[in-house]
C-alpha cells in the first residue's frame, strides 16, 4: 500500500498527511460521529501504516461538526442502514483502533470540542494529549441501555481518574463537564471554545518540532507503567459485552433510547 492509498480515507473518515501532522477526522457530524465498523477498521488501518513512516510525527483526532463522538451508533438511523454492522464487528474494530492509538510509537492528539460518549470515549482517552473546549463533555452512559463500558473504558478512565470517580462515572452514566474533566485529570487541557484551536495548534507544533525518539521512549514507559490493564480489561469487557448485548435489558434500553423514554429493565 503506498502513502497516498493509506492516508486516503474514506468519507465517513477523512484523513490528510501535511508537514509531519496526520490529521484523522471522524466525518459523521449529522450523528454526533457515531461509529460504525468501517470507520474504526480505516482509523486502525490509517495508525498501522503511520507507525513506520517517517513522515508521520504527530497525529491529530478529532470529530467533524460540534461533537468528538458519541460512540457506537444504536440511533434508529444508524440501524436502518443498508447493512447494519453486527454489535461484535463494531466492538473488535473499537478495540483495534483503540490498541493502536495507544501502540503507535508518536504522540496523538485529542481534539474534543463537544459531545463524547461511549466508545467515543475510550478512543479520546487512549490519545496521549486530550485537548478539550469547555462546551465538551464525556459520558460513559451503556448502563443506560444495559451494557457495560468497552473499547478499554474499564482501564483507561481509572488509569487517568482513580477507581471511585471512574466507578461513578461508569456506573451512574453521568455527564461530567470539561472543567470536571481537567479538575480530575480526564483532559490535559481546557480552553475557551473560541481558543480551541489556536490551542491545539501550539500543542502539536511543540511536538511535532520535538524529539521523536524521546518522544516514543516516554510515551512507551509511561502507558507501560499505567495501563497494565489495558489488554486484559479489553478481554473482560468484550466477554461481559457480548452477554450482554443478547438480553431483553439491552433490547429494551435501546427501543427506550430510541423513542426517548426511560427503560423499564428486568434483569433479564
Amino acid at each position: 500500500m503506498t502513502t497516498v492509498d493509506a492516508y486516503a480515507g474514506i468519507p465517513e473518515l477523512t484523513v490528510s498527511l501535511d508537514g509531519g501532522l496526520l490529521t484523522a477526522t471522524l466525518n459523521r457530524p449529522g450523528s454526533l460521529n457515531s461509529l460504525n465498523a468501517a470507520m474504526l477498521r480505516a482509523l486502525a488501518d490509517v495508525l498501522a501504516h503511520a507507525a513506520d513512516d517517517p513522515a508521520v510525527r504527530v497525529v491529530r483526532l478529532g470529530g467533524a461538526g460540534r461533537g468528538f463522538s458519541s460512540g457506537a451508533g444504536i440511533s434508529a438511523d444508524d440501524q436502518s442502514e443498508r447493512r447494519p454492522d453486527t454489535p461484535d464487528e463494531v466492538l473488535a474494530e473499537a478495540n483495534r483502533a483503540v490498541r493502536a492509538i495507544v501502540d503507535l510509537p508518536k504522540p496523538v492528539v485529542a481534539v474534543v470540542q463537544g459531545p463524547t460518549a461511549g466508545v467515543g470515549v475510550s478512543l479520546a482517552l487512549a490519545c496521549d494529549i486530550v485537548l478539550a473546549s469547555e462546551k465538551a463533555f464525556f459520558l460513559l452512559a451503556f448502563t443506560k441501555i444495559g451494557l457495560m463500558p468497552d473499547g478499554g473504558a474499564s482501564a483507561l478512565v481509572a488509569a487517568s481518574i482513580g477507581r471511585a470517580r471512574a466507578m461513578k462515572m461508569a456506573l451512574l452514566a453521568e455527564r461530567v463537564s470539561a472543567a470536571e474533566a481537567f479538575d480530575s485529570g480526564l483532559v490535559s487541557a481546557v480552553y475557551p471554545a473560541d481558543e480551541l484551536e489556536a490551542g491545539v495548534a501550539a500543542v502539536i507544533d511543540k511536538l511535532a518540532s520535538g524529539p521523536a525518539a524521546a518522544l516514543r521512549k516516554t510515551k512507551q514507559a509511561i502507558n507501560a507503567a499505567t495501563l497494565t490493564e489495558l489488554d486484559a480489561a479489553i478481554g473482560r469487557e468484550s466477554e461481559g459485552q457480548l452477554i450482554l448485548l443478547g438480553t431483553k435489558d439491552f433490547r429494551e434500553g435501546t427501543k427506550a433510547f430510541q423513542e426517548h423514554r426511560s427503560p423499564g429493565f428486568t434483569d433479564e
